[in-house]
């Protein structure tokens, strides 16, 4: 059971990025995916999650209306849809896959600067 999070790389402010998040060795069709950032001295927030069954999304305040979270259950990727970045946005993100209550799998982060 692996997730691989890729996509992340130097934005200017306004600008957009789309991370990915690989899962090998299940199927998408039975996790939640959540994606997560640490910025420099700050603690983990939770930015983005999506169900299982895709009927619930959840988004931080911060992000609202700039990021999109989907999936693709033929290609088992999950996908953080990222427009309108900010300055603040920077930081290293992770993306999680979980069952039910817990974020059992975890990620290697990808990093994200937004800077002009």
């Amino acid at each position: 059971v692996q997730l691989q999070a890729s996509g992340g790389g130097l934005a200017q402010p306004g600008g957009s990025l789309t991370l990915s998040c690989a899962l090998s060795g299940f199927s998408l069709d039975d996790f939640a995916i959540g994606w997560f950032r640490r910025a420099p001295g700050k603690e983990r927030e939770g930015v983005s999650c999506i169900s299982k069954s895709e009927d619930i999304t959840y988004y931080a305040d911060s992000v609202k209306g700039r990021f999109t979270t989907s999936r693709d259950k033929i290609k088992n990727i999950g996908y953080l849809q990222m427009d309108s970045l900010e300055p603040e946005d920077t930081a290293v993100y992770y993306c999680a896959a979980k069952r039910n209550y817990e974020w059992e799998y975890w990620g290697r982060g990808t990093q994200v600067t937004v800077s002009s």
